[in-house]
């Protein structure tokens, strides 16, 4: 049994592939000890896995307002300390990371302990802060197709974003009873990944009338920072009563999209992977701000593959048409889903911890870690 330690805190797109990993790894006997940030989202997220071990680190975000940029360095020192602290007790065999400044702030100290370490990275751009902790690693998943310039290219291997063992696709009819709606003729799911997407809310609140008049009920994931109000009904006179809901969070992800018959999403890496294992037509709005504008390309990526189709959030004035166009034209909404189908790899889990354990193996045994067997 090894003690494998995963960093994986500060969004839902780090989070929910590290306890992927680490429920596939429990599986298979070893032990796993999460590090989580202290944001909200993690705090509400980590409630639903309480036999699981969490720790929550200190950190910040980099900034170069000098302020933001002064907390980070403080942040980052004490995060320091933090690890060694947590990395003495725990005397992790491995230590796999997700992205994000809390992984920098485990990463290093480990690393310099002797620590054999893992990255992984989901976005079709790599970020900032795992461009320069691959450097470190000895191994790199990352997506298909996705180079790391400068990084040795035996350290790679291509692998998709792991979800929860529970993220399975549902019947339409039992999504929506375990959501407790009946919508109407058709429903519409927005969300903007695990925090909510002003933009998207506004769309959503605008456009929750004109929908209705055409028998579309909403189901919108606002984020816990949202104060729109909660159930909503308006009479129409083809459809009668047609309710919507803004909801600021679900633990219920797998029921949310399975119960739709289009979604309009952010586009970060774990939306457009939730979106694809339960293979709902989609359209999205990649966040103009990314860093790197890495939304914009992992939009485009599934675009091609004719999976999704997108919006960009200067071009909202168009949504409704796509909207449209997916709602009520079969032919499309199967073919996307059939695209959808075509990109899903259940497996991933199981391929990234087999991996794992054969860094573990060798390291304890002494021995050069292999060239990945899927390295392209």
């Amino acid at each position: 049994m090894a003690k494998v330690l995963i960093v994986c805190g500060g969004t839902g797109g780090h989070l929910t592939p590290g306890i992927a990993i680490a429920e596939e790894l429990l599986a298979r006997s070893h032990h796993c000890s999460l590090v989580v940030s202290r944001k909200k989202v993690d705090a509400r997220l980590i409630q639903n896995y309480p036999t699981l071990e969490f720790v929550d680190a200190p950190g910040a975000p980099f900034a170069w307002h000098p302020v933001k940029l002064l907390k980070f360095i403080w942040v980052q020192l004490s995060a320091f300390f933090f690890a060694l602290r947590l990395l003495s007790r725990i005397k992790p065999d491995l230590i796999l990371g997700f992205g994000g400044f809390v992984t920098a702030g485990i990463a290093l100290p480990g690393y310099f302990k002797g620590i054999p370490f893992a990255l992984h990275e989901a976005n079709r751009i790599v970020g900032r802060s795992n461009r320069f902790l691959s450097r470190f690693a000895k191994r790199v998943f990352l997506p298909d197709e996705v180079t790391i310039p400068g990084t040795d290219s035996s350290k790679i291997q291509f692998a998709g974003l792991p979800l929860r063992k529970e993220f399975v696709s549902m019947s339409r009819e039992d999504a929506r009873q375990t959501l407790n709606i009946q919508p109407a003729e058709k429903l519409l799911v927005v969300f903007g990944g695990s925090q909510g997407a002003s933009a998207l809310n506004k769309w959503a609140k605008e456009s929750m009338d004109d929908l209705a008049q055409k028998g579309v009920s909403l189901y919108c994931l606002t984020g816990m920072r949202s104060e729109l109000p909660g159930e909503q009904g308006i009479q129409t006179e083809a459809h009668g009563l047609v309710r919507s809901w803004f909801v600021p969070f679900s633990d219920s992800m797998p029921a949310v999209l399975s119960a739709a018959d289009v979604v309009v999403s952010r586009a970060g890496a774990g939306s457009i992977g939730e979106i694809i294992r339960c293979g709902v037509p989609a359209i999205l709005i990649p966040y103009p701000f990314a860093r790197d504008d890495h939304q914009t390309a992992n939009a485009e990526f599934v675009g091609r593959k004719d999976a999704v189709r997108s919006v960009q959030e200067t071009q909202l004035t168009t949504l409704m048409d796509e909207v449209n166009a997916l709602l009520w034209n079969d032919s499309n909404s199967d073919a996307m889903r059939k695209q959808l189908k075509s990109l899903d790899r259940p497996d991933e889990a199981k391929r990234i911890a087999e991996s794992l354990e054969e860094m573990i193996s060798h390291s304890l045994n002494g021995q050069a870690l292999p060239v990945p067997h899927t390295q392209g």
